[in-house]
């Protein structure tokens, strides 16, 4: 028997925790159960050519919003050819309107309904040892004939009873895994599957280190923990951060979510002791407005909040992901644009602006109507329009998604946007203006490099009257030319630089490893990371400053090249020596 577990994940370096988990808790039936990973990326009739070759007598796939489509057309198409291998699906995105969704996709046998390891093993012994009747089996819908038949639904597990399931894993190289150490949440916010299960459940701490040791051995790159609210639990997130900073392998990164008003100090105490980039922390905000805050359910102390991003932002060794929703109840054009500003402000490394997604089984979905919310049928079920949120309010906040992309999430031209950010009241109207220029000049949907980008700064710096303000033209090419270099070693220059010719000299005295290093001239002392509260704009230095940028030093939370400040001096005094 060979029943071949799929799944579709989002990127090639993303691991797919619910087929590993389903098939390391079917141990009985190891040698029958086969995983096949694959990426949205993928042509589908590539994957459906290959899931074809395995010859599957049973087929399952692991769904989510990311994936469906291409589940459904893969799994239809398969069913052409091979009509009698039966299909099953589970994950979130199927386990809510389960008859409604096999009548839509008669191919499909039937759904695996909530937490999956116990069903999947008992469906695995229905196939292969003709046991046990698929009536006979909990959390199941399935159809008989033209009926859907639902059996009872099936307990929660006990989080410590589920195997370890990457110990057969071989290659753990340019992957992220996602590993978990409880399930649920004890927040209801109502846009969020974790709210429908109440039960909050945590596995064993002895299991958990004794795993979390297997990826330090390995020296993964990144351990991404599902975990709703990682810190929820105090007891449970110390000891779990005590021993990964205890164990540290100097390579392998972990990722939490985290609600930051919780953090307390004796954590924060400990998260100043790690090493720069052992963990990083999202912070999911959603809003600043306090009507839409209650309205969600979401519990947040916002005052609290902001003041431990900023102690932990002090601390220059942890990577912080800050996170907000467009879409939400009572969250109108104006508050939303607050929102956003006064997050701006917390500076994270990252700002994630996203957009509501009206899930199926969520309070949200059950409300769209109250909401007036209108939103796309199909999968990822994003936010069009609501009663405070007009479609074209939705068009201009997308267009700041993509320009706070390119520009600020990037990290490729931090210096750049600080200094604009100097011209403008509202970091949300800066990023729109820049929008409103690139959808009005049509670069929207083109791919650009990054000298490009740099260029169409400026022709939006030139179309907004900003090249007026005296000094600003060359400093905010200086700028872009150091953001070009502080990310990597630049094959071109743009047609503003000056010729590398001019200062060969200093290259060869201070770069002789090549392309590790680069030094080039700068007019304005461009603050340091820890300065950038000045009110004013750097002043124009007659002298040229020498910046050597080191790519084999970078800051572990951003990746910049290291910066040191050199002497043209150094190298007359070198010429003075030799002669």
């Amino acid at each position: 028997m060979r029943i071949l577990l799929t799944a579709i994940n989002a990127k090639y370096i993303h691991s797919n925790l619910a087929v590993y988990s389903l098939k390391a808790n079917a141990k009985e039936w190891e040698a029958d159960v086969e995983l096949a990973e694959f990426t949205i990326n993928n042509q589908k009739d590539d994957i459906l050519e290959e899931l074809y070759r395995r010859q599957p007598q049973v087929l399952c796939f692991s769904c989510y919003i990311w994936n469906l489509d291409y589940v459904e057309e893969i799994s239809r198409e398969f069913h052409k050819l091979c009509p009698d291998v039966p299909i099953w699906v589970g994950g979130p995105e199927v386990s809510y309107e389960v008859e409604a969704f096999l009548k839509e996709n008669p191919h499909i046998t039937g759904v695996m309904i909530g937490e999956g390891e116990e069903t999947f093993r008992e469906v695995c012994q229905h196939y292969i040892r003709k046991e046990l009747e698929l009536k006979d089996i909990h959390g199941l819908g399935f159809r008989e004939g033209e009926k859907v038949i639902f059996t009872p639904s099936r307990s929660l597990m006990d989080m410590s009873k589920i195997p370890f399931c990457y110990d057969q894993m071989q290659d753990f190289s340019n992957r992220i895994i996602y590993y978990e150490s409880s399930r649920g949440c004890p927040f209801s916010c109502s846009y969020c599957l974790s709210s429908v299960e109440k039960k909050l459940r945590f596995r064993d701490l002895s299991l958990v280190k004794q795993e979390l040791q297997f990826f330090i051995d390995q020296k993964v790159p990144q351990i991404k923990f599902v975990d709703r609210t990682f810190n929820c639990h105090h007891d449970h997130a110390m000891e779990i951060w005590k021993y990964i900073k205890d164990h540290d392998n100097g390579v392998t990164n972990f990722h939490f979510e985290v609600s930051a008003d919780l953090i307390n100090e004796d954590e924060l105490q400990l998260m100043e002791t790690m090493r720069p980039g052992l963990i990083q922390l999202e912070i999911g905000v959603q809003s600043t407005n306090e009507i839409t805050i209650k309205e969600i359910h979401r519990t947040m102390k916002l005052d609290r909040l902001k003041e431990v991003v900023r102690r932990v932002q002090s601390m220059g060794n942890i990577h912080q992901h800050l996170d907000l929703i467009a879409g939400l109840p009572y969250e109108d054009y104006e508050t939303f644009q607050r929102s956003f500003d006064e997050i701006y402000t917390l500076k994270p490394n990252q700002l994630q602006l996203g957009f509501l997604k009206v899930l199926k089984g969520s309070y949200m979905y059950d409300h769209a109507a109250e909401y007036e919310i209108v939103y796309h049928d199909r999968p990822p079920y994003e936010v069009l329009s609501t009663k405070w949120l007009s479609y074209s309010d939705v068009l201009a906040i997308k267009q700041v998604e993509e320009m706070l992309e390119v520009y600020y999430n990037s990290g490729q031209f931090e210096v750049t946007m600080k200094l604009l950010e100097k011209l403008f009241d509202s970091a949300f109207i800066m990023f729109l203006r820049l929008g409103e220029f690139y959808q009005k000049r049509g670069y929207f949907g083109m791919s650009h490099s990054r000298i490009r980008r740099c260029e169409i700064l400026l022709e939006f710096l030139e179309d907004s009257n900003f090249m007026g303000i005296q000094g600003l033209e060359e400093m905010i090419k200086e700028a872009l030319i150091f953001d070009l270099y502080y990310r990597e070693n630049c094959k071109s220059r743009p047609e503003w630089a000056c010729s590398m010719t001019e200062f060969k000299h200093m290259t060869r005295f201070f770069c002789p490893k090549g392309k590790m290093s680069h030094v080039e001239p700068f007019h304005y002392h461009f603050p340091e990371k820890d300065q950038w509260s000045i009110d004013t704009l750097p002043k124009r230095q007659e002298k040229p400053l020498w910046v050597l940028f080191h790519y084999d030093r970078r800051d572990p939370l951003d990746h910049q090249a290291e910066i040191e400040y050199v002497q043209e001096e150094t190298w007359q005094q070198s010429e003075q020596k030799k002669s």
